[in-house]
């Protein structure tokens, strides 16, 4: 009998954190859809606009080792990323003053005013998603939030941008780490099929 009611407690419990892992995947992707579409206007991905935060956040121009470094992706990844930016005139590559060789990654002015339409959409995704709770609430979700990140305090990182009042800034940010890595897995499954192929034929 104690047994049993052992195994229900467990059970229990594993069903109860199944729950509650589920609903944090619900709104990461209640989040990131959100999102998605309020930067459909501006012609951003959140994956794009995570990497044009990075680079403002960078005391000088990153290089692209950098950036896939603190992005934790493939440095293909971040090239592809990098392209679409530069095609929009929100970043250029400009050569090392150090080493011509070395290529950084520096910001334009058209970026800083994409970067800030960014954020206006990421608080707006934010209060609409936590229009239902009090903001003793907010904090209160804020706080757990950043006890399962790993995170120090309530606010910080995009450049001294606030959370929305507690909420955002973990749920968007995971999210974007789960399309820059989905694109990171990809572009390594590519590569190591390439290099598969290459013991058979030059490559491309």
């Amino acid at each position: 009998m104690e047994n049993s009611a052992g195994d229900g407690t467990e059970r229990d419990g594993t069903d109860r954190d199944s729950r509650v892992a589920e609903q944090l995947l619900r709104l990461t992707r209640r989040i990131h859809h959100r999102q998605k579409h309020l930067l459909r206007p501006v012609g951003i991905t959140p994956a794009q606009g995570r990497l044009l935060r990075t680079v403002a956040r960078c005391e000088t121009p990153p290089r692209m080792a950098d950036l896939a470094a603190r992005l934790e992706v493939v440095p293909r990844a971040v090239t592809t990323l990098t392209d679409g930016l530069e095609a929009n005139g929100w970043v250029r590559r400009v050569p090392d003053p150090a080493n011509r060789r070395v290529i950084r990654i520096e910001l334009t002015d058209a970026g800083r005013g994409a970067l800030m339409a960014l954020r206006a959409a990421r608080r707006e995704a934010a209060e609409e998603l936590l229009a239902p709770l009090s903001d003793e609430q907010r904090d209160t979700l804020g706080a757990l939030l950043s006890r399962l990140t790993g995170e120090a305090g309530g606010n910080g990182g995009d450049g001294g941008e606030p959370h929305a009042r507690g909420g955002e800034r973990s749920g968007d940010r995971g999210s974007e780490q789960g399309d820059e890595r989905g694109r990171g897995r990809g572009d390594a499954r590519g590569s190591e099929r390439g290099d598969a192929r290459a013991q058979a034929a030059p490559p491309a």
